[in-house]
């Protein structure tokens, strides 16, 4: 069986979605309808910004979402998944694509999450850091012996390489102990602060009132959410985990693990970049990953 995988935030890139503005009606229709939403016209960002106008968080998590999905309905009948899933921000692209939100309502959730996740970095300095080739319950262990300082594993991306995230005393105190214990790297990420951790808690509170507001529709496929790794179809489940998301670990080990065993052997990346497809050859070295 065939799923599809959108990426998250990292993803982006200079001239992103512009061949499909050029020759697509239905995208550049899509893309303008983007611009009036936003209030702005993110794609003069997207196709001749600059690499610095592209990681601003508020423009970043907009592009991913608006490449990914208006990929996604530029394939037609050709997108006939069995199931979707994304990581982190990906999983919005995944829940529109799926049909579980709108076109419109997704876009607008992933521009208040953007804000708001920006606001709460401003509000606490913090960051990530990558930590390679060390077992994950030795970065558990480790991140939870600290004491005084916010720190967790946020990013399960592939066996031997999971993010952590935290203040940023925090995360130079981890990335101490960690090389100590035989980790090959312990690579701080150039992001705004510390997603997918506690601190992002005046996101998720903003967030969740504006999800609450959100009509959920069943999904045509199965959604696998990062929260648990397991696949949804309810709505009200698919609301508790898009709300859950922001201060919880993205578990993309745990989802490719659950997909291959549900028969997902073939993997479809939409959006930009090649990144989903690297991590799920390292997760399960049999599948087939390609980009749409």
């Amino acid at each position: 069986m065939k799923a599809y995988v959108f990426p998250g935030q990292g993803a982006q890139f200079v001239g992103m979605g512009k061949d499909l503005y050029d020759n697509s009606p239905l995208a550049k229709e899509m893309f303008e309808k983007a611009n009036k939403i936003l209030g702005f016209r993110i794609t003069d960002l997207m196709f001749a910004g600059t690499d610095e106008d592209l990681k601003q968080t508020k423009v970043t998590q907009p592009a991913i979402f608006l490449h990914s999905v208006i990929l996604a309905k530029t394939l037609g009948a050709d997108f006939k998944p069995a199931a979707v899933a994304g990581h982190s921000l990906g999983e919005f692209s995944a829940l529109v694509a799926a049909g579980a939100l709108s076109f419109e309502d997704g876009l607008v959730l992933v521009s208040k999450r953007a804000l708001a996740m920006q606001k709460a970095c401003e509000k606490n300095p913090s960051t990530m850091a990558a930590i390679l080739n060390l077992e994950d319950k030795v970065v558990e262990e480790t991140c939870a012996s600290i004491t005084g300082e916010v720190v967790v594993a946020a990013n399960y991306n592939c066996p031997g390489q999971l993010v952590i995230s935290g203040s940023n005393a925090g995360i130079d105190k981890a990335c101490e102990l960690l090389l100590a214990k035989g980790a090959k790297r312990a690579l701080k990420l150039p992001v705004g602060g510390a997603f997918h951790s506690p601190l992002m808690e005046p996101a998720r509170v903003e967030l969740e009132a504006a999800i609450a507001a959100t009509t959920v529709n069943k999904p045509s496929w199965p959604v696998y959410q990062n929260v648990d790794a397991k696949p949804y179809t309810d709505p009200a489940a698919i609301k508790k985990n898009m709300i859950a998301q922001l201060t919880a670990p993205v578990r993309w080990t745990q989802t490719i693990q659950n997909m291959c065993a549900d028969g997902h052997v073939s993997y479809v990346e939409v959006g930009p970049g090649k990144v989903l497809q690297g991590l799920i050859k390292k997760i399960s070295p049999t599948a087939e990953a390609v980009s749409a």
